[in-house]
């Protein structure tokens, strides 16, 4: 793995060639700042030249919290198990092969732990699509299929003391406590962030970005 700051990452994607679809990759543990920091490239990207890149989040492809009940998953929603990863797959396909006026995707709605069917468009026009998610670089066979469609991959590279940190901030803000609170870092985030710290990271051809202090929230 090549280790490279956050502006050094941002430099390749603007090499890109923008004549052929792009697909990138960033990975890393609940609390790494995936979300914040695709959005800052594509945001970036975006202001440099209009439509060049969208982003695509993993988070979308939750189960809907009926289909969590049935299973008996809603505790551990979040975990690997608890997404669709077809419909992940299905959708990195036909964005690989671009052969459609647009795709439309998921996204996830956190007011109401809800995912919305086609709430974002990505035009065929769009030279690149930046994925996010925790475990899209997974070694596991259920999740390694997706690799195939990433042109480059980048794991966010952040401590557990750091990430937990983070993550109780984010819970304590949002009013968690007590037992709720407990359930939610020791039964599910953290067991979470543990396992994208062992087996999430990608290896080789991946870039491993430090220094993402200034994208604290995802």
């Amino acid at each position: 793995m090549e280790t490279i700051a956050p502006d050094e990452f941002l430099e390749k994607l603007r090499a890109v060639d923008k004549t052929r679809r792009t697909i990138v990759a960033i990975a890393g543990a609940p609390g790494s700042g995936k979300s914040t920091f695709a959005e800052m490239l594509v945001d970036t990207l975006n202001h440099e030249s209009a439509g060049s890149a969208a982003v695509l989040p993993m988070d979308g492809f939750h189960f809907d919290d009926i289909v969590l009940e049935k299973r008996g998953h809603r505790p551990r929603k979040g975990a690997p198990h608890t997404f669709d990863i077809g419909g992940l797959l299905s959708a990195l396909a036909r964005l690989k092969r671009n052969d459609e006026p647009f795709v439309a995707s998921p996204v996830f709605d956190r007011s109401i732990e809800i995912a919305r069917a086609g709430a974002r468009i990505i035009d065929k026009s769009t030279p690149i699509v930046v994925v996010e998610g925790n475990y899209l670089l997974l070694d596991d066979p259920k999740w390694k299929p997706l690799r195939e469609f990433f042109d480059i991959a980048a794991y966010l590279d952040e401590p557990e003391s750091i990430l937990e940190e983070r993550l109780t901030a984010r819970w304590v803000g949002l009013g968690l406590e007590g037992e709720a609170f407990r359930a939610k870092m020791e039964d599910n985030d953290m067991p979470n962030v543990r396992l994208v710290l062992e087996k999430g990271r990608g290896g080789e051809g991946t870039f491993n970005i430090r220094s993402t202090s200034a994208f604290p929230n995802s």
